[in-house]
Formats: structure tokens, C-alpha cells, sequence
């Protein structure tokens, strides 16, 4: 049951995945597929704080 004092548990973005049945190889896969989803968000992170930073400053000029 939830306590309505405390906030709602965020959804999951990925769905987690059953790791016993998987042979080594498959798992190193998953884990390199994993490297480049992080490896594709921390590019948008990085692209989104320097339109932020641009932003920023452009509006201290004015």
C-alpha cells in the first residue's frame, strides 16, 4: 500500500531482464548494449546543458 506522505515510486524505463538464463556472451552483449544507451544519454545531457548554458548567457547580455 502507498502512503499518500510519501512521493510515488517512479516508473521503470527499462524493463529489467531475467539475467540466469543467459550464457556469457549473451550477457556481455547486454551489457554493451547497455554502455551505449548510457553512452547516447550522457551525449543528450551534455547537448541539453549547453543549449542551457547558451541560453543563459544570452540573456545576462541583455
Amino acid at each position: 500500500m502507498h502512503d499518500d506522505d510519501e512521493p510515488a515510486p517512479k516508473p521503470r524505463r527499462l524493463q529489467e531482464l531475467r539475467l540466469d538464463p543467459l550464457a556469457v556472451a549473451e550477457l556481455e552483449s547486454y551489457i554493451a548494449e547497455l554502455r551505449t544507451e548510457i553512452t547516447r544519454t550522457e551525449a543528450e545531457i551534455a547537448r541539453k546543458r549547453s543549449h542551457r548554458s547558451a541560453a543563459d548567457a544570452f540573456f545576462k547580455l541583455g
